[in-house]
């Protein structure tokens, strides 16, 4: 659906881009990541045509976008962090223009921007004024306009940004939504929302990709071990050599006991599922546990370890 190869962009003697590759497949969802001047919102913009490279290729559903620039772009629908909104108009009004501007054929265009005010849940505010809308809305609206046409790719740059959370929720949802019928690239800096919505993960840092992994596959990139947080009730004493004679794991580490309550941290092998001997070691010396917990590292310990030492 998206293939780009070998990017490479200059801004005088600066170098933005590096040679980055990837491809992105029908129906997914990429989070697509980077510090502060790492060349994301670049990659982004030369993907949708707004900048050129100095060298590399980006094809959109075959269609490359220098060579056929008209036949790409209407394969794309683009929301930028300050989504291109005319606030002294109408929601329908603006719709209508951007319809006008992505050539969508008169006799389809009442019903398609109606289908698409439906699917983002902005029929009821159709008349009113971009000016006197929520922030939450105006994203809304933003979002509609990129579905305008149809197109086979979506690209979302900050969607949620200045939300409050039910609104953020409710964009995360449209977003999951609209990957039944679209291919999503999703870039944001809340790394949690990332890892909640995208099937993929690509990190891009110093102008280079750095990680390209399905989200679930991040943290094991990132270290060796497995953590398992347990709250039992028991003694330290009792459970730390039947623990320690599990195969795979490495240490047990008492965190705090109080009141017949011990909470420790169990350090295994990441190659190794060690959960089911955990759970018969304990059972075999009569320990219940009250909570087992995986202690997986986030999406932003990943982020902060691959960008700190990776240059």
């Amino acid at each position: 659906m998206i293939e780009i190869s070998n990017l490479v962009k200059f801004y005088g003697d600066k170098k933005a881009l590096g040679g980055v590759s990837f491809k992105v497949e029908q129906g997914e969802i990429l989070g697509f990541l980077g510090p502060n001047g790492a060349g994301k919102t670049t990659t982004m913009n030369i993907i949708t045509g707004y900048i050129s490279a100095t060298s590399g290729k980006v094809t959109i559903n075959g269609y490359d976008i220098l060579e056929q620039p008209e036949l790409a772009k209407k394969n794309i629908g683009y929301l930028p962090e300050q989504p291109p909104l005319f606030l002294d108009m109408t929601v329908f009004e603006y719709l209508e223009y951007v319809s006008e501007l992505k050539k969508v054929p008169k006799d389809i265009r009442k019903k398609q921007i109606g289908s698409v005010m439906q699917m983002v849940h902005i029929g009821n505010v159709s008349g009113r004024l971009i000016h006197n809308l929520s922030k939450g809305y105006r994203q809304r609206v933003g979002i509609a306009q990129t579905l305008i046409g149809n197109p086979e790719v979506i690209i979302l740059d900050e969607p949620t940004v200045g939300l409050d959370p039910n609104q953020v929720i409710e964009i995360r949802k449209l977003i999951t939504a609209l990957s039944k019928n679209h291919t999503i690239i999703f870039s944001s800096h809340i790394l949690s929302e990332v890892q909640a919505i995208c099937d993929r993960v690509i990190i891009i840092n110093n102008g280079k990709i750095v990680a390209d992994a399905p989200t679930i596959e991040l943290s094991a990139q990132m270290e060796g071990n497995s953590h398992y947080l347990l709250t039992v009730e028991g003694a330290f004493k009792d459970i730390q050599m039947p623990l320690r004679a599990v195969p795979g794991i490495k240490s047990v580490t008492a965190l705090s006991e109080k009141k017949g309550l011990l909470q420790v941290d169990v350090s295994a092998d990441g190659s190794l599922d060690v959960r089911k001997s955990i759970f018969f070691a304990l059972a075999r010396i009569n320990v219940p546990i009250l909570e087992f917990r995986s202690m997986a590292p986030s999406l932003e310990d990943v982020f902060t370890d691959i960008t700190s030492q990776k240059k």
